[in-house]
Formats: C-alpha cells, structure tokens, sequence
C-alpha cells in the first residue's frame, strides 16, 4: 500500500494538468502498476492531488491567492448606518429599499456627499451589492433577544361555531383590505394580574400595518383599538381574521363588523399557519421594538403608542416585504415556494389602484417626509424609556417564579397548647 501511495502521489500533479488524452495514458500506468481498476485510480489521483502537502509527499498544493475586496471600506462603513436606519432589514429586503433609504437619508442631510465617508462613488457601490454580500458584511452587527414570552389566547366557545373557519391553504385575497388580527400580551414572566395587550393588524394582499396597546383583552378595549384600525388605515377593511380568543370572539365585536359589512372568519384552533401573516408580524413587530417585558401601567401605554406610529411608518412606507406567489422546484427536484420581488406594503397598495389620485400623492409626499435616520433615534429613545420603566420590575417579577431555597417548614403546622395541670 505504501508503494501504491508513493505512485498515486506521484502521477497526481501530471495527471490534474493533463488534457483528456493524456489523462487516459497516465491512467494506464497507474492500473498497470497498482492493479486498480480505472475508477479507483482516477479517485485516487484527484483525492491525492487536492490533499495538501504532508511529511514526505511530492505533490504541492498551490496557496490560494486571496481576492482583492470588491467594496471599500468606506462603503461597508455607510452600509451598517443605512441598515441601522432601515430597522435592521435582511439582505434581501435591503437590496430592494436601498434606493429608497438612501434618497430619504440623503434629503433629510444625514447623508451629505464629501462627509462622513459617504460620496458618489459610495453611492454606487452601495447600490451595486447584492443580497449575499450584505448579508455577509453585517453578520458581526446583528443581535438577537433572548427572552421570550408567554401565550396567551384561551379558546372561546362564544358563536364560534357560526363563524366561517379559514384555513392556510385558501386562496390569497387578491386585492387590499382582508387584515388577519392577533393581540400580543405584555405579560413578563407571569400572567398574574392586569397587563397591557397590543393588538396587530397586518393586510394579507399589501402587508401594511396596524398596531395599538390597550389596557387589557376587555372587548371594550380591543373594540376601540379596532376602530382606530378602521379609521386610521388608507383603505377600506373588507375582512377580518382573527384566532378562536374570546377578545375577537364575542357579541361586541361581531356585531360592530357587521354594521359596517365587515368579512369575519377565524382561523381553526392550534393551526398558527392559518394565521402566518400576522404570527410573523407578532415576533418581528411587536416582540422585536416592544421586548419581552411587562407593561402594565398608562405611561408605559402611551410610550408604546407613541413607539408603534414610528415602527408602523418604517414598516409601512420604509420596508419592503415579499409574498409567495406559488411552488417551484430547485435543481435537486425538490419542491420550493416561490415568492415575488420584494416591495413595500405601500408600493403594493399603489399597484393595486384602489386609491384615488389625490390619496396616492398624499401618501407619496408623506412617504418622502420621512426621515429613515430620524426614526431610527426616536424609535431607540422610546425603547430607552420602555427599558428603564419595566426592566427592573420585569426581572423582580422573573426572580420571584423560582422556589425558595429554604422552604418554610413551620408552614400549615399547628401547635397544641399547654394544658393546664
């Protein structure tokens, strides 16, 4: 075997550099030799000739060359602050909003050509990187949250056997205004007591978003967040979809969609994929801005309100998503989604031309009001003060569920007293 090695090692190098005639000739002396068969060989001399070199071996592997960074430094200095102005979008995302956070962060002054690394040719590089290499180059810059909550919806059996189920394999609402609906709790670590609910609401066809804290999972509360919904929302809401929690499920509720003409369908119990659109929506919207802590106090509502204005702007008018628009197959034959490309939920709603035309400019000139950067600081502001009104009381509260170390055991022993003699 030793010789058979020291024959393989060395025809590899001949053999990776010949032409396929050649090849064929080396092959012959190597059968000859060894006694191999011609697969066996060829195995053989392409495994020795990409093996590095090793203690007595003859075949030298070639350093290989590094390549030359295709991006300047100072483009992968601007790329981190444009992605921390767009809300930490992935790469994909970011390829598609990149003309559009860099117009809004260049009219707004915080990108001045000649300042802060950013020019031209800045500009250009910017524009030019694909969705892999974004990703690649702010893979250092990304967290993500370690704690994580607790559910909190309870089945109702209120009217819900007379409402129509809606499962994850029905079509796709082919234009705007079916929203699907879910409240979050601001919980902490324990149900125990009152908390703040934020309900969600997220457009199936656009993907643009609602979002509201309220008191509590009252229907007087979530009615009035969904009135807000209806009325702050750019277009009409034709349909909603909600799980089986006794929030949505209730006469209150019901009966205010249907004086408005309002769709009402749930979704069916234990299936969150009947509801994906918004269960997406809950983690990178609601967990992602508003944290895992407990709120359960009027400013720590109004600080949510005022912090998801801000996230429903970004995300609405700032943020491209994409929408699967049918299967495929891969290379392999394996069956994959297929998606669109990506766009923001209100590039969606223009293309859909459900707006009359003063709406669409108003919204466009809102849209171009804004200021990515600006954003981004006031959103870090607000989640500042979320973090000093709850951090604290939050982590109590986690410290208070595990046991004590020294259990009371005088606790429920009853003592007799002394008769008297």
């Amino acid at each position: 075997m030793r010789s058979r090695a020291e024959v393989t090692t060395k025809y590899a190098r001949a053999y990776a550099k010949a032409s396929k005639k050649d090849k064929g000739r080396v092959l012959d002396d190597v059968v000859s030799v060894t006694g191999w068969s011609r697969d066996n060989a060829r195995r053989r001399l392409v495994a020795a000739a990409d093996r590095p070199p090793g203690a007595g071996r003859q075949v030298a592997a070639v350093p290989r060359k590094q390549r030359a960074p295709k991006y300047s430094y100072d483009a992968l200095r601007v790329l981190q602050r444009v992605w921390a102005a767009s809300g930490g979008q992935c790469g994909k995302y970011l390829v598609a909003s990149m003309p559009l956070q860099l117009a809004g962060l260049e009219r707004h002054g915080e990108l001045v050509d000649g300042a802060d690394r950013y020019s031209n040719q800045v500009r250009e590089e910017l524009l030019s990187m694909s969705a892999a290499t974004i990703d690649r180059y702010l893979k250092g810059a990304r967290a993500t949250d370690a704690i994580r909550g607790v559910s909190t919806t309870k089945p109702s059996p209120l009217l819900r056997s007379s409402i129509k189920v809606r499962k994850a394999g029905d079509e796709v609402e082919a234009e705007p205004g079916f929203f699907e609906g879910d409240t979050v709790a601001h919980c902490g670590p324990t149900l125990k007591g009152e908390f703040a609910r934020t309900l969600n609401l997220t457009d199936v066809h656009t993907g643009w978003v609602f979002t509201r804290s309220v008191r509590n999972n009252a229907h007087v509360h979530i009615l009035s967040a969904l009135k807000a919904g209806v009325d702050e929302v750019p277009f009409a809401v034709t349909g909603l979809d909600f799980d089986n929690g006794s929030e949505f499920l209730n006469h209150a509720v019901i009966k205010w969609a249907a004086d408005l003409d309002i769709f009402f369908t749930r979704s069916r119990p234990y299936k969150k994929n009947d509801q994906a659109t918004i269960e997406s929506k809950n983690n990178h919207l609601v967990r992602k801005y508003g944290f895992y802590y407990r709120y359960d106090t009027a400013e720590e509502r109004a600080v949510l309100n005022r912090l998801w204005r801000l996230v429903n702007d970004r995300l609405n008018y700032l943020t491209p998503t994409k929408k699967p628009i049918g299967y495929g197959s891969d290379r392999n034959g394996r069956r994959t989604r297929v998606y669109d490309t990506p766009a923001t939920p209100l590039g969606r709603l223009l293309a859909a031309e459900v707006l009359a035309p003063a709406q669409a400019t108003e919204l466009l000139a809102y849209r171009d009001s804004l200021n990515p950067a600006a954003i981004g600081r006031e959103i870090a502001d607000l989640q500042t003060v979320l973090l000093k009104l709850a951090k604290d009381k939050t982590e109590q509260l986690y410290l208070a569920t595990f046991p004590s170390a020294l259990p009371d055991v005088h606790k429920g022993v009853r003592i007799l007293k002394p008769t008297a003699s």
